[in-house]
Formats: C-alpha cells, structure tokens, sequence
C-alpha cells in the first residue's frame, strides 16, 4: 500500500492545496481582460501584418518581458505602491500614448507587403518600454490577479498566479502577431496592403485614445 500524505493549505506542497476551480476561471478571466483589443496587442497585429512574424520576433519578446515585469509588480504588491506616486499614472498614460501613435504613423506608412524589406519594424526596446508603461497591462493584470485566491497563503497565492499568467501573457502576445501575420498573404496587392495598414494604425490610434481616457487620471 502506498502511504499517505495529509496535506493542508499552509504546508510545504504548493501543487495539492491549489484551488483547480479557481485556477482554471483565472485563466479564462485572463483570457477575456488581458486578451482584449488594446494598445499593445492591437499594435502587435499591426506590426504582424505590415512586417511578419521573423522581423517583429525582437517586439514580441519586449512586450512580453514588459508585461511580465508588470505582472511581477503586481504579484510583489509594487503596482499599489507605484502607482500612488504623484503624477507616475499620468506620466505612464502620456508616455505609452504618445509611443503608441508614433507607432500608428509608421504602420500606417510602413511599405506594402511585397516591399517589406526596406521597413523599419519596432525594436524590442520599444516593446519592452511600451509592456511596461501601457496603462491598460497595470490595470487589467491588477484586475485579474485580484479576481480569486489559488492558495490560501498570500505568498505562495501570488507565486501561484505568477506562474499561471506568465504562459498566458506568452500565448495572448504571440496570438495577436501571428493572426496580423496571417493577413499577409492576401495583401500581396500593395493597394490592400495600403489600406490594410491604415486601418490597422487608425484602430491602433483609436485603441489608444479610448485605454487613455478610461483610465483615471489621478
């Protein structure tokens, strides 16, 4: 016979004393608020379509490390301190807003698929600083990692939902490229392509004008 083990929620096994039920309505709710058209993933479906999924790899891998690094805020209890810094909310609003709609402009302008080699993709530089100051990652993270308990302790709770959104914020970034990518194949026409990656900046635009303004400014 195989021996038993009582396990309780504050002991030493973090896997037996996770609530399964409210890890798998974390994941959906993750799905629904982080996998939401926003800034940063609007923005990696226009960048897929205007220059592939191989160029933009370095603007991925930035958005994904800046979203990571919010998720790390939040999990640490550093986003409540942070953003109760006097002015660090707006500046965070003005400084994603203002790279978001240069952003448009370049995608808007960026050459039509067949001509993509002479582009100019965004840099994983600018992904990373756009994860981290898109108001829209601080507070819809927030939102779901304050939507349920895994574990009972506050630590191994928050390491807990770490780990789980961690994948997701992969899988939702990598998502919102590969479907602009896809586009690419029926905009060999440069004049598809044109009006393709104007639409794509001006929702982009639009996406950002709407994360700015819902989001409260003091």
């Amino acid at each position: 016979m195989f021996p038993r083990y009582s396990v309780t929620p504050t002991g030493p096994a973090l896997l037996p004393s996770v609530h399964w039920g409210a890890a798998g309505t974390l994941l959906l709710t993750s799905l629904a608020v982080m996998g939401s058209p926003g800034p940063v993933t609007v923005s990696l479906t226009a960048a897929g379509s205007a220059w592939g999924v191989r160029r933009c790899a370095g603007y991925l891998a930035g958005t994904i490390t800046g979203s990571a690094a919010v998720l790390a805020a939040v999990a640490t209890g550093t986003t409540a301190v942070l953003l109760a810094v006097p002015g660090l909310r707006v500046a965070l609003i003005v400084i994603s807003a203002i790279y978001l709609l240069w952003l448009a402009w370049h995608i808007a302008t960026a050459p039509p698929v067949a001509a993509q080699a002479t582009g100019n993709p965004p840099s994983l530089t600018g992904g990373l600083l756009l994860g981290i100051a898109n108001p829209k990652a601080w507070f819809a993270i927030s939102a779901v990692f304050d939507s349920g308990h895994l574990v009972v302790t506050p630590v191994t709770d928050a390491v807990a939902k770490a780990v789980a959104l961690t994948p997701m914020i992969v899988l939702i970034s990598t998502a919102w490229l590969l479907a602009g990518a896809s586009l690419a194949p029926v905009l060999r026409n440069p004049r598809r392509s044109r009006i393709m990656n104007i639409t794509l900046a001006v929702t982009l635009a639009g996406a950002t004008v709407i994360a700015a303004v819902h989001q409260p400014m003091t």
